[in-house]
């Protein structure tokens, strides 16, 4: 009778624990994977992106590379739009790359966008290409974001 009953105690345990077993993998050697998987954010503003910065009391626009943004502001590398032929002819007539670093604080930024094209309009980045055959984001992150692996390898770092 103590046999049956042993017996009997160990199918019911084999059963409880296949009923109420906890959801891990079957396969422990396998990890599991979901279709459903929480989408990524986005992070389009971050350090190295070439930006358009539209700034209040005074108006101004500028374009660079963000080196930082937070709270407080955005530090940011470039020029005045309205220098912005000037530094590409510089550029082509092999003068070396002067640009400043800024930090406006954020009670100043009223919009910031992407620096890409419009349709058949090109970015003022492609623009800048054009007119001096360089790419102008190494030349704005490299002295400040060389280390973050934000510039590609083939340029020549500090």
């Amino acid at each position: 009778m103590a046999v049956f009953l042993l017996l009997k105690r160990r199918h019911f345990l084999c059963h409880t624990r296949l009923q109420f077993r906890p959801p891990t993998d079957d396969n422990r050697n396998v990890t599991s994977t979901s279709f459903y998987q929480e989408p990524q954010a986005a992070v389009p503003f971050r350090p190295g992106a070439l930006v358009i910065v539209t700034l209040t009391s005074p108006r101004e626009k500028y374009w660079g590379a963000i080196l930082h943004l937070s709270g407080e502001g955005l530090s940011l590398r470039g020029i005045d739009v309205s220098s912005f032929d000037d530094l590409a002819s510089q550029i082509k007539n092999g003068e070396p790359f002067t640009s400043g670093v800024i930090f406006f604080p954020m009670h100043r930024l009223e919009r910031m966008e992407l620096d890409l094209p419009e349709g058949n309009i090109l970015s003022l980045s492609q623009r800048f290409a054009q007119k001096t055959g360089k790419d102008p984001a190494p030349l704005l992150v490299s002295e400040f974001l060389h280390n973050s692996g934000e510039i590609s390898s083939g340029e020549n770092q500090r």
